[in-house]
């Protein structure tokens, strides 16, 4: 289970440090890829493959489908961990994730996030005061 907030450096060849604790769950394999909103997901590779299984899925015949899965799949890339627990980001997913050397690392249960801080820091901004409101609205999904 991911969970919390980390502030990491990316360093000058693209690599950003993993949090420690995170390191054992992603030691047997991690996938990068494009998030939502902006930012970039990495799964561990069990969870990669139920998630893209799921994709695959669904109908080709619809044209939300096709667009999702060219988003999370096309974009996917393994990661490795070098000695020091880092991974390198690719320029595409970096470019699109809008990161500069200052990023967040946000635990989300099966997923980490991976957000420039400005980024991450605007999200919030949005989230926080309409927490009751986005709460009420999920009372359906009984969480």
């Amino acid at each position: 289970m991911f969970i919390g907030e980390y502030q990491h450096s990316i360093d000058q060849k693209g690599r950003i440090a993993v949090p420690v604790k995170f390191r054992s769950t992603l030691k047997s394999g991690a996938v990068l890829t494009k998030g939502l909103d902006g930012c970039l997901f990495l799964f561990p590779k069990a969870t990669w493959r139920k998630i893209s299984g799921s994709i695959s899925s669904l109908p080709m015949s619809k044209a939300s489908a096709r667009s999702y899965a060219r988003l999370i799949l096309a974009g996917a890339t393994e990661m490795e961990f070098d000695a020091q627990g880092r991974i390198l980001i690719p320029a595409n997913l970096k470019n699109y994730a809008q990161l500069g050397q200052r990023a967040v690392i946000a635990g989300l249960n099966n997923r980490l996030e991976i957000w420039s801080k400005s980024k991450w820091e605007g999200t919030l901004e949005r989230i926080e005061p309409n927490a009751g409101k986005i709460a009420e609205e999920l009372a359906d999904m009984e969480i």
